[in-house]
Parts: structure tokens; sequence; C-alpha cells
């Protein structure tokens, strides 16, 4: 059973939980997801929690292949006003930053975030593994090659469960001397691997829990489903929720989706409860 200490609370990861997605962007890949305005984020923030959301996972750049990059100051300008409006309208609910940025990841923590969720797993800024540890909260690290826009070109491996086993070896030392206590570990589907390589990883991703700590999977949604089945990312929730099954069954403690009820369920059927 795995342990994080998200600000005191101590929260028991025994049985898997969803992490719901609200991106304040307006160039993500799913058009649902989209949310800028503050009256906008409140319901959908509210929506996904009345749906069971366990953490709710907070963006304001877009991370999809070629997507525009935002400095820190701008990324911030996003999250100023609607972050603590989030944190103080729902102070039950466990809040996460996707950033990889040490000064947005900073003030994020000030404004009371009980996460930091990086792609880079730190290796975009030198900064963030200090700035996350002097914080004191969980850190979600991602494997990724390069950055959002180069990382399509650089899905070649000789052999990828083996490197990115290496790689999470190396983050988790970085992260442990660093300070970090409390570490998750994301497989990254879609970044910096092809479609066959997104497979062969949900196949074999039982094969990280050596790593001893816990798995978030982010599926929901993305070309592997879409490219697959021939179909437009509006109708790819059935095959998120066929994948998000196959990743619960090999491991995987938090589902990060666009469609929490969908990912509950997932997790209640897989568990067998009423």
């Amino acid at each position: 059973m795995y342990t994080l200490n998200c600000r005191g609370a101590l929260i028991e990861l025994d049985q898997p939980v969803v992490m719901g997605i609200i991106n304040l962007t307006p160039d993500s890949f799913f058009a649902g997801s989209r949310k800028q305005q503050l009256e906008e984020v409140i319901s959908k923030a509210e929506q996904l929690i009345q749906e069971g959301a366990f953490f709710l996972d907070i963006g304001a750049q877009s991370t999809r292949p070629a997507g525009d990059y935002l400095s820190a100051e701008k990324e911030w300008e996003r999250l100023v006003h609607v972050l603590p409006e989030l944190i103080d309208r729902f102070p039950k609910t466990l809040f996460s930053i996707d950033t990889f940025h040490a000064a947005v990841a900073e003030q994020a923590a000030h404004a009371g975030v009980h996460l930091i969720n990086d792609i880079s797993a730190g290796r975009l800024d030198p900064n963030m593994l200090a700035v996350v540890a002097q914080a004191g909260i969980p850190f979600i690290a991602m494997h990724m090659k390069g950055t959002p826009q180069t990382m399509q070109s650089l899905a070649t491996y000789d052999d990828i469960m083996l490197e990115m086993t290496d790689y999470f070896l190396e983050r988790i030392s970085s992260c442990k001397a660093s300070g970090i206590k409390d570490l998750i570990l994301d497989p990254g589907f879609g970044f910096a691997k092809t479609i066959d390589q997104n497979f062969r990883l949900l196949q074999q991703l039982d094969q990280f829990r050596v790593l001893e700590n816990p798995l978030l999977v982010g599926l929901s949604r993305k070309s592997m489903i879409t490219k697959t089945l021939g179909v437009p990312v509006d109708e790819a929730l059935n095959g998120t929720t066929v994948l998000n099954t196959i990743a619960l069954m090999k491991g995987a403690k938090i589902l990060r989706v666009h469609d929490v009820k969908a990912a509950v369920e997932a997790i209640k059927l897989v568990k067998g409860e009423r």
C-alpha cells in the first residue's frame, strides 16, 4: 500500500482513485477539458468532484505534440486568479498543478496545491526538484524525451521497458537526493512513443511494480485510441475506458482522465464493488 502526505492529509492509495483534468488553455487536444473563464472552471470542477474525482489536475499550458510553448510568466497569468479560488471553493479536494516550470510550481505551492505534476520529471527546469522538496508535497514524475515540441521525433528505443525503468530509477534517485518524500510515476503514454510502443507499454505496465512507487496513467482520449479505432477525440470515451481497465489490472493507482464518471465506474467494476 502506498501513502502520500498531501499537506498533512495522509492519503492511502490502497485502492485506485481518479484524477480529473481541467485545462485553462485554448488549444488542448480535447475541447471538453478546455475552460478559461472562472465561472466555467468552477462549474467544471464541481461536476468532476460530484462524479467522484479524488484529485483535480489544473493545467495552463498545452503539452500536446507541437503545442504552443508558454513562459512561466504567461502560464502563471492564466492560473493566478483561478487556482486560489478553486482551492478556497473546494477545501476537501486535492489539487495538482500540471507544469514543468519551477516558478509556476512554487507559486502554486504557495497558493495551496497538494501535488506537482511535471511531464519532464524535473528535467526541463533545474530548479523544479528543489522547489517541490521545499514545498513538502508529492511529485508526479512522467517519462518523456525532449520537449512537447520535439518528443515525437525521439520515439526510438532499443528496449522501451528497460530504458524507461532506467529513466525512472535515475529520477527516483534524484528526487530522493533533493529531499522529495512522496513520488508518483507516470509512464507518459503518447509522449515520445509510437502507437505500437504505447500498447507494448500498457501490456507490460505491471513491470514497474518493482520501482515501489504508485503509478499514474493518462490514457484519456489519446491518439493511440483515436488512430487505432479511426474515431475523433470526442468519440474516444469507450476506448479510454477499455484501456483504463487494462491499466487498473496491471497495477495503476491513479487514472488521470477527462471523463471522471466512466473512470470511477471502471474502478468499481475491476474491484467488484456494488
